[in-house]
């Protein structure tokens, strides 16, 4: 009797366990085919933005990450050309230009880490009113609306912690500011001298923080939509459920 009793026991158990998951999964199913909110969609896609700037701050923050990047590698103006091929031909100038443009992009890497709140703050204040043509847009449509609604205040905020980083001794034990002084007034008494005066060159006035702080963040915004274009067009990209939900729903 007893052992029957406990049979019984047994099986009230499992039938009360096996209604816990199919509520349990009755409740997901509901949960999952309840129709998305633009609201969510708006959650969706700030998600989809934050892991996309994470995941390309922390490929930034890294040695080479723009040194030996092509696409985002940090050069001086194109209207500098001309310049610099003089400049290359003054004896010491050439190794201090080639160690100038390892420097800044070091100081990008390091200023990289800061990149991430910014970053997240304009996300937040993104407007859903617009969500709706970012999702259905191209696969960056998300990161150019990052970039045309908060460019100027990403760079007004970016500036200043980029200038910290150029003030640090990332290669020959000094920083980029200190290598570019001695580039400029090396140049600029060659400019302002007779010799100078007959090849007719110009002397270099250029604003380091400023030229390099847009140019830094044009390489995480390229960075950011190639995440952004991860997650659009790879479902493991995509780590959260809303996220899931959102993007399969497009």
């Amino acid at each position: 009797m007893k052992k029957i009793y406990l049979l019984y026991l047994v099986l009230f158990g499992l039938v009360l366990s096996s209604c816990e998951i199919l509520l349990k999964t009755a409740n997901t199913m509901v949960q999952t085919n309840v129709p998305l909110t633009k609201n969510d969609i708006a959650q969706g896609l700030k998600q989809a933005l934050g892991v996309s700037v994470d995941t390309a701050v922390f490929r930034l923050n890294r040695k080479d990450a723009y040194f030996l990047d092509q696409f985002i590698k940090l050069q001086l103006p194109a209207e500098t050309n001309e310049v610099l091929e003089y400049a290359r031909k003054i004896p010491g100038l050439d190794q201090k230009l080639d160690e100038f443009i390892l420097q800044i992009n070091r100081s990008a890497e390091d200023a990289a880490a800061s990149a991430a709140p910014i970053f997240k703050q304009a996300i937040l204040s993104m407007n859903i009113d617009d969500v709706l043509a970012i999702l259905n847009g191209q696969d960056n449509a998300a990161t150019q609306y990052l970039q045309e609604k908060t460019y100027n205040q990403l760079v007004e905020l970016y500036r200043p912690i980029l200038a910290q980083s150029l003030k640090k001794p990332f290669a020959a034990g000094v920083s980029a500011d200190q290598t570019w002084t001695e580039i400029t007034n090396q140049w600029n008494k060659f400019a302002n001298s007779f010799a100078g005066d007959l090849l007719k060159v110009d002397p270099i006035n250029i604003q380091l923080d400023e030229y390099f702080t847009s140019k830094a963040l044009d390489g995480v915004f390229i960075k950011v939509a190639d995440q952004e274009k991860e997650i659009r067009n790879n479902a493991n990209a995509r780590v959260t459920d809303l996220m899931k939900r959102v993007f399969e729903k497009k």
